[in-house]
């Protein structure tokens, strides 16, 4: 397709030159915006997974440390006779150390500190709950329990990342106008240096589609190779951002990383481009020539 002769010398315009090196730009950039909407809807999932239908009761430790056996015993008590309740299990002191660490770092034996008991509560699958009727039922028999429900803060998180999902879909949307600008403002550059040759491709019977076939084809060379500079460039860069979040605590930050099929997104991105490219140029071709006419 590439190889075909052309009758005109689009390939001596100095300003095409530039094309490749926008094109791998803008391709540049929607790698790193379509990456993180694919790994931003991920990590959403994940954690609606995980996170969805459960529960956390916080039982205040006791003055008496004796007396912490018999608050988490009716606590459990409690938890039983709950229809809605699956399953429910009691976090171990060395567990929630675990957890604590990151932020409280090696602060030796739990006993040291008072910590509260917790309980890790599954609901039945499609149920929901009361949780302001069972904090208060605690309440009543056991002074500063609380439950935690995880609904409350996953809806925030996911509105929270379909807002950045939003704003990287507009920046993608921008990608793709600035794009369709730039093919456009370089194929009408092109139809002026080469009017007369178009001019006298005309008079021996050329026809539009003919023209604009030649700078389509060209359109779509210079849209792969800036596109798969600019994927030579997003790939790197994004390897690296994953390497340094594997080497952040993973309490401080999730899994973020690329999956197969989502590479495989990533890398149709520079065939996109240039097809858009294509496209761009010989509709614009075919309207400026009928306007010429």
């Amino acid at each position: 397709m590439f190889s075909r002769r052309s009758d005109l010398p689009l390939d001596r315009d100095a300003h095409s030159r530039f094309l490749p090196w926008l094109i791998a730009f803008m391709v540049f950039l929607s790698v790193l915006a379509f990456a993180g909407m694919l790994v931003l809807k991920e990590v959403a999932g994940r954690w609606d997974n995980g996170v969805s239908g459960t529960l956390s009761i916080q039982i205040a430790p006791a003055a008496d440390p004796a007396d912490d056996e018999r608050r988490l015993g009716e606590a459990l008590k409690i938890l039983a006779a709950t229809e809605e309740i699956e399953r429910y299990e009691v976090i171990a002191d060395q567990r929630l150390m675990a957890l604590l660490k990151p932020w409280l770092g090696d602060i030796g034996d739990a006993g040291e500190l008072p910590l509260p008991q917790l309980i890790d509560v599954e609901l039945k699958s499609g149920t929901r709950i009361n949780t302001a009727a069972l904090e208060q039922r605690l309440a009543l028999q056991l002074p500063g329990a609380s439950v935690d429900d995880h609904q409350v803060w996953l809806e925030q998180l996911v509105s929270l990342i379909r807002t950045v999902q939003g704003v990287a879909t507009l920046v993608l949307l921008f990608i793709a106008l600035a794009t369709i600008g730039t093919v456009i403002f370089t194929t009408r550059t092109g139809l002026a240096i080469h009017r007369e040759a178009i001019e006298v491709l005309h008079l021996i019977g050329a026809q539009d589609s003919y023209i604009a076939g030649q700078f389509s084809r060209r359109a779509l060379w210079l849209g792969l190779k800036g596109g798969l500079f600019g994927l030579t460039m997003g790939v790197p860069t994004l390897m690296g951002v994953g390497y340094l979040v594997r080497r952040m605590d993973g309490f401080l930050l999730p899994n973020m990383q690329l999956l197969p099929y989502h590479w495989i997104g990533v890398g149709i991105l520079p065939v996109l481009v240039a097809i858009i490219a294509m496209l761009t140029a010989r509709t614009t071709v075919l309207r400026s020539l009928a306007r010429m006419l």
